[in-house]
């Protein structure tokens, strides 16, 4: 009797192999197995997670941009077990570029710079729109810088020179 069986389980181990190849012979990965392989792996990705029923994963969470999207969706994959993948991970949005403040003074000041360079002897300053001209200044060079000071549009000029 004892031969008989193992006569008959010599055969029904061969005829498991031959029929359906020896793969569905071992027992596969339960879903929880899966779950838990696919959490091992999922601590290298914050914020993102994976569900698992019947061997479909299914992706949630937002990542940071789409190269970690798709590596944790390859490394889901390669679960034992995973059959198919359903990735419902979203890609946050860029950061805003960080904010370039530009006082309304700064083209005043450059134009300034420009006005007054053939006036080596005056300083010129820019405070909410308003340009003070402090220095020396023949009383015949006046009209000029001026004119062209006041070409630059300020709300007003605060003339404080030591004219000569």
């Amino acid at each position: 009797m004892k031969k008989s069986i193992l006569k008959f389980s010599a055969i029904a181990l061969l005829a498991c192999a031959s029929f359906t190849g020896l793969e569905s012979c071992k027992s596969k990965p339960k879903d929880a197995d899966i779950q838990a392989a696919i959490s091992a792996k999922s601590s290298a990705y914050p914020g993102l997670s994976a569900t698992v029923t019947d061997g479909v994963a299914t992706l949630t969470g937002t990542a940071s941009d789409n190269a970690s999207k798709t590596a944790f969706e390859n490394d889901v994959k390669a679960v034992e077990g995973v059959k198919s993948v359903v990735n419902n991970i979203t890609v946050a949005a860029p950061p805003a570029p960080a904010a370039v403040e530009v006082t309304p003074d700064d083209p005043l000041t450059k134009g300034l710079t420009d006005a007054t360079k053939d006036f080596p002897t005056v300083q010129a300053t820019v405070t909410q729109g308003v340009v003070t001209l402090t220095g020396d200044l023949k009383r015949s060079e006046l009209p000029a810088l001026m004119k062209s000071i006041n070409s630059l549009k300020p709300k007003k000029i605060e003339n404080k020179l030591t004219l000569k």
